[in-house]
C-alpha cells in the first residue's frame, strides 16, 4: 500500500468534508482506515452489505454489475478525490454493483458509525451528504437521457469533451482513464462501436488516436461536430 497517509488531511480535502471543523475531522479520522488494492482486486462483490463508504486517494475503481448472460455493465469509474458507496451504506441494503481496482489503488474506508454521529451533531453536514447523493442521482438521470436520446458518436464526443475540460482553442492531449472495453461499457456501447466512432472522428481530422492517448485537434471543432452543443456530461 506504500507510505501511510495523514488520514485527517485526506478527509479534509474531500469535497464532502471541506466545511467540517478540525475537531469533527479528527472524529471521522478515528473511524477511518486505509485500504490498499492491487490492480484487478475486488473490493466488494454485488450483494455485499456495506458498513462504510470509500474515498479514492489514488488509483481508479470500477463499479459494475454482470447480466445473467455474463455481460458486464460499467456504472462508474471512480478516481482520486471521489467517493462511492454512500447510498448503499445509508440504505443498509445489499450493493447492486461490485467494486474492482482498475489499477493499484489507495482508498479510505469511512465507517458508517462516524458518519451517523456527524449527522446527529451537525444538520449542515447532513445537508451536504444529501446534496452529494443528489448530484450522483442527477448523473444517473443524465446517463439515461444520453443513452436514450444521443447517438453513439455524440456519447463518445461528450465523454472526450469531459476529459478535455473547459472549452479552449487549439489542441489538447488526453489519456483515456481505462481500457476501451471498459469505456465502451460505461457509454453503453459495444467495443466495436467505440472503435468505429474513434476511427471516424480520426478520419474527420478531429482527433488522433495512439493507444490510450488521444489528441483532440481542436476542442471547439469537436464540440460543434454534427451540430452538438459543447456539454454532454458523463458524471461518475
Amino acid at each position: 500500500m506504500g507510505k501511510p497517509i495523514d488520514i485527517g488531511r485526506a478527509l479534509a480535502h474531500l469535497p464532502l468534508f471541506q466545511q467540517l471543523r478540525e475537531s469533527e475531522i479528527s472524529q471521522l479520522a478515528a473511524g477511518t482506515s486505509e485500504v490498499g488494492l492491487s490492480k484487478g482486486r475486488i473490493l466488494f462483490q454485488k450483494g455485499t452489505l456495506l458498513d462504510s463508504f470509500y474515498a479514492v486517494v489514488s488509483g481508479q475503481i470500477k463499479l459494475a454489475f454482470s447480466s445473467p448472460q455474463g455481460n458486464e455493465k460499467v456504472v462508474s469509474i471512480v478516481g482520486p478525490g471521489q467517493s462511492f458507496g454512500e447510498a448503499v451504506m445509508f440504505l443498509e441494503k445489499p450493493s447492486l454493483v461490485f467494486a474492482q481496482a482498475l489499477e493499484d489503488s489507495h482508498l479510505l474506508s469511512i465507517a458508517k458509525r462516524g458518519i451517523f454521529a456527524a449527522i446527529d451533531r451537525d444538520s449542515a453536514f447532513a445537508r451536504r451528504m444529501l446534496a452529494g447523493l443528489s448530484v450522483r442521482l442527477h448523473g444517473l438521470i443524465q446517463d439515461v437521457e444520453n443513452y436514450s436520446l444521443h447517438s453513439s458518436t455524440e456519447r463518445v464526443i461528450g465523454f472526450l469533451l469531459q476529459l478535455a475540460g473547459a472549452p479552449a482553442n487549439g489542441s489538447i492531449d488526453i489519456e483515456l482513464p481505462a481500457s476501451k472495453h471498459i469505456i465502451a461499457s460505461r457509454l453503453n456501447l459495444t467495443p466495436e462501436t467505440l472503435s468505429r466512432v474513434l476511427h471516424n472522428l480520426s478520419e474527420s481530422g478531429l482527433i488522433s488516436v495512439k493507444g490510450k492517448c488521444i489528441t483532440v485537434v481542436d476542442v471547439i471543432s469537436l464540440s460543434q461536430f454534427n451540430g452538438m452543443l459543447y456539454s454532454l456530461p458523463y458524471s461518475s
